[in-house]
């Protein structure tokens, strides 16, 4: 059986949407530290981005106490990611930006404030049903699908050739054997991307793909083979000029499965946008949580397999359910599993803000790119040990 994943370079035009909402918090956590900001002060925001040609609609709300110059934020974004001319589908300096935001609703801001509300604790942002994930086919405890996928786009990324527009997405497939579901062998590699002809230098068609064959071949080199086919630019023709929101518009979230596992099989997905959004928000902190926990059942060797469900109510702590399923591979029931973690994890959102660091500006510069692939506090498996004491391994 095959099984594939895909995933986009952070020059995706909604990679760049998810880029500038996490700058933009990034920014105001900034501000907000040098106030002296604490979890009780924190700053509340759900951020959309639009982007069309030409065009950066920012919308959604925010509660702070910080100012940011919300267009150089954006402009910097954009220029920091290549866009530096419409020869590329986008130009930073000719970006037009239009502010919608506005402030975050009294009904809501009442249920995520430790000082108001019924409860007098930050509660979830809003209700929401989230999922983690995680497997034994990598070091990582993701599918190697998704593994390998997003080592495609990070070779792209950092390639050095300009020929290279910042736009592209591309596409991994794998062998899985039947009987013991193992990954087999690298069958696929899809690549698309934008193409740069100012940097061409009478470069065919040819030359290009097998250029984009070596980069793709040498990244992925432990796991294609003679037989692993390539497919690169498969209307024939992508020119940067035709990239980016010059040719498709980006949008905040839009790019979830791709983020989160890939669209692999069992790999559920629940919420909405993570990166868009302050922590107090489950679909950004439980995101985050739900993978946590997996990760450790894994790690702890109680599942080979494992997927978690953590569902929210506005305003209330904790979790209203939590269910997992380790897909026949659990050394222990699930049902048991779901009574451990309830025991050993705090999934409440100031429980999750704390332990994974989320007031930290640089840790949102970086999750678009990624949310998992990463030395992110969130990817530690350091509740394994306790784990297999609690169930009796």
């Amino acid at each position: 059986m095959q099984i594939s994943s895909e995933s986009v370079k952070v020059g995706h035009p909604d990679i760049v949407a998810d880029m500038i909402a996490a700058n933009i918090i990034a920014a105001i956590l900034d501000r907000e530290h040098k106030k002296g900001m604490d979890i009780s002060t924190m700053p509340h925001c759900g951020i959309e981005v639009f982007l069309g040609k030409g065009l950066c609609v920012i919308g959604g709300e925010v509660s702070t106490r910080a100012w940011i110059d919300l267009d150089k934020c954006v402009r910097e974004t954009v220029l920091s990611l290549g866009y530096n001319d419409s020869a590329v589908g986008l130009n930073g300096n000719s970006l037009g930006v239009l502010n919608a935001i506005i402030p975050q609703s009294p009904d809501i801001n009442i249920g995520t404030r430790a000082d108001a509300g019924k409860y007098k604790e930050i509660g979830a942002g809003d209700q929401g049903i989230m999922y983690g994930f995680a497997c034994d086919e990598t070091p990582e405890l993701l599918p190697l699908t998704y593994v390998l996928v997003n080592r495609l786009m990070r070779a792209f990324e950092n390639c050095g050739d300009p020929l290279f527009a910042p736009d592209g997405k591309g596409q991994v497939s794998v062998d899985y054997d039947e009987k013991s579901g193992k990954p087999v062998r690298v069958v696929k590699v899809l690549m698309s991307n934008a193409i740069d002809y100012r940097y061409a230098k009478g470069k065919n068609h040819c030359a290009i793909e097998k250029r984009a064959r070596k980069i793709a071949f040498d990244c992925l080199k432990d796991c294609v083979d003679k037989k692993t086919e390539f497919l690169f630019n498969p209307t024939g023709e992508w020119k940067a000029i035709n990239s980016c929101s010059a040719a498709d518009s980006g949008v905040t979230g839009r790019k979830l499965v791709v983020q989160c596992y890939g669209g692999y099989p069992g790999a559920q997905l629940g919420g909405g946008a993570v990166v868009n959004k302050s922590p107090e928000k489950v679909d950004c902190s439980a995101a985050f949580g739900s993978r946590y926990v997996a990760k450790n059942i894994v790690a702890a060797g109680l599942a080979r397999k494992c997927s978690v469900q953590l569902a929210y109510a506005i305003g209330i702590a904790k979790p209203f359910s939590i269910f997992v399923d380790t897909f026949g591979t659990g050394k222990v029931s699930d049902k048991k599993l779901e009574k451990i973690i309830e025991k050993l994890f705090d999934l409440t959102p100031a429980g999750m803000i704390q332990r994974f660091d989320l007031l930290n500006s640089d840790i949102y510069r970086r999750i678009p790119r990624t949310l998992f692939l990463d030395n992110y506090p969130w990817e530690k498996t350091d509740m394994a040990k306790q784990l297999q004491k609690e169930a009796g391994k």
